[in-house]
């Protein structure tokens, strides 16, 4: 937790409301997300009981297993779960868009938009994994055959649950994170996992403090946990006798009897879906109310990129992602996640002053007035005379960047300052900052118009970079060891589904 937010926090129990803690909405918000809330059985490893899912407000589709030890039962649900989620994909490879690439010397496509699926909680990201596992290699002959959506299903869930662990990504995202990236509560953070509670920080009832709307949202009486798992008193006191009148109303014969037993069911597990079915979409028109930072519509164009790639994988006939990543690939994917979490941590800064006010606080970055200005210097030293623009910054910020470090500011992307003085005053407690400018002045030994900044204007000078960083090199699989990953090729798991993925266990 950053200093700014544990001011927040504590500024949340003073007024009794949740603070916001960013200026703009760092992620993407579709117009159409598709909810969906899972409910698993309690005591069975990712058996599941229902899904509330939709991509309206006031269409909600309800899937109930009526029996979740009962395997023909679990995959009839995950057939049905993939007659809403797969009509919801496919729904997006309509429109293509040209995208030139090489500095335009080539052209791809990729779709103009992208499905988002929003889950309650980070359990249900776990949830959505885990089922995308136990269907993608199911086949659908032989031994316990199931439909051919069902394994397809697994792999566009897999697809999700694989993106959701990508920085800045919003394909897959659950909503107590997406909450609390812009929220600040007077709870603790495991206090925010529980999506009513969270809520009730951010928009409490009328007449109620934060701290008193929680309590009452704390309640699984009114407010049922959000998934994946049940209230244990539901289970025993509501679930549990209703799954025993189904078993008893089916093993009895009577049609009428058995339709009853099912009809109270889905009541019983509809009434605990449905609050957090609301609480999802009043989340989502909070999101909707923020303005958007101006490096979300980026990250969503990655997400094209990648929908479009995996779509296309998929219509060739690609295999199943494998059930675990050799080392290569481990390394590779790591990698990935690494640049992606550095880019995205600078590029919420830039979006942002007050995620870059956390990095002032830790000498990173400074905020300051130009002083002085030298628009038109030349620097002669080298073998060819170049423009080298110089300014003076006078901030009242800590400054703990090193003469020599290479600063950029927010405002002047394409733009270096190179630090040449640092002369702080401790009189007025205010440093002055001399950098020398390059890039984007223009091409000539004249300035731009407007490429240095001028005298009186307040700018951000940071050591965050958001400039192109290449990837880092790896040995190809044949150089690499067998102890990791490399030949001998015996060795490599099979990515067909086979004969014995149909009889394992569901988890």
């Amino acid at each position: 937790m950053s200093t700014l937010t544990a001011l927040a926090r504590a500024e949340a129990v003073a007024a009794g409301r949740a603070q916001r803690i960013t200026t703009v909405r760092h992620l993407h918000v579709a117009d159409r997300p598709l909810v969906l809330i899972p409910l698993g059985m309690a005591g069975e490893a990712n058996a599941p009981l229902a899904a509330l899912v939709g991509d309206a407000a006031g269409e909600p589709r309800l899937l109930v297993v009526r029996q979740p030890r009962n395997r023909d039962q679990r995959f009839g649900f995950a057939a049905a779960l993939a007659e809403v989620v797969l009509p919801y994909l496919e729904s997006f490879r309509g429109v293509a868009e040209p995208v030139t690439v090489n500095r335009g010397r080539e052209v791809r496509y990729r779709y103009a938009d992208a499905p988002q699926v929003l889950v309650p909680n980070p359990a249900g990201i776990g949830f959505v994994r885990m089922f995308g596992r136990s269907t993608r290699f199911r086949r659908t002959d032989g031994d316990y055959p199931v439909r051919p959506n069902v394994p397809l299903l697994g792999r566009w869930l897999t697809f999700l649950a694989d993106r959701a662990e990508h920085p800045g990504s919003g394909m897959l995202l659950a909503m107590t994170d997406a909450l609390g990236l812009h929220w600040a509560t007077g709870q603790s953070a495991l206090e925010d996992a529980h999506l009513a509670a969270l809520m009730a920080w951010i928009d409490p009832q009328e007449g109620l403090t934060g701290a008193d709307a929680a309590t009452v949202a704390e309640d699984p009486l009114r407010w049922p946990p959000a998934g994946p798992v049940t209230d244990p008193t539901f289970d025993n006191e509501i679930l549990t006798p209703a799954m025993a009148a189904y078993e008893e109303a089916a093993a009895s014969g009577d049609e009428v009897r058995r339709g009853r037993a099912a009809g109270v069911l889905e009541e019983a597990v509809r009434s605990q879906l449905t609050p957090t079915w609301e609480l999802m979409w009043r989340g989502v028109a909070l999101l909707r109310e923020l303005p958007v930072g101006s490096r979300v519509a980026g990250r969503w164009a990655e997400d094209r990129d990648v929908f479009s790639t995996f779509a296309l994988y998929v219509d060739g006939g690609g295999h199943p992602q494998p059930r675990r990543d050799g080392a290569v690939n481990a390394a590779h994917r790591l990698h990935r996640l690494e640049r992606a979490l550095q880019s995205y941590a600078v590029q919420r800064a830039y979006d942002d002053p007050l995620v870059m006010a956390d990095h002032r606080l830790t000498g990173e970055a400074f905020v300051g007035e130009v002083t002085l200005a030298d628009p038109h210097r030349i620097d002669d030293s080298g073998k060819r005379r170049v423009l080298r623009p110089r300014i003076q910054v006078t901030t009242e910020d800590v400054v703990l960047v090193p003469v020599g470090a290479v600063l950029h500011s927010p405002g002047r992307p394409g733009q270096r300052a190179r630090v040449v003085f640092v002369t702080p005053d401790p009189a007025t407690g205010r440093t002055d900052v001399v950098l020398e400018l390059s890039g984007g002045l223009g091409r000539s030994l004249s300035p731009a118009p407007g490429s240095v900044p001028e005298v009186g204007d307040r700018l951000c000078y940071t050591t965050l970079s958001d400039s192109f960083v290449p990837p880092g090199e790896f040995p190809s699989r044949d150089e690499t060891p067998w102890t990791h990953g490399g030949p001998p090729k015996a060795y490599e798991e099979p990515a067909e589904p086979s004969v014995a993925d149909a009889g394992e266990e569901w988890a």
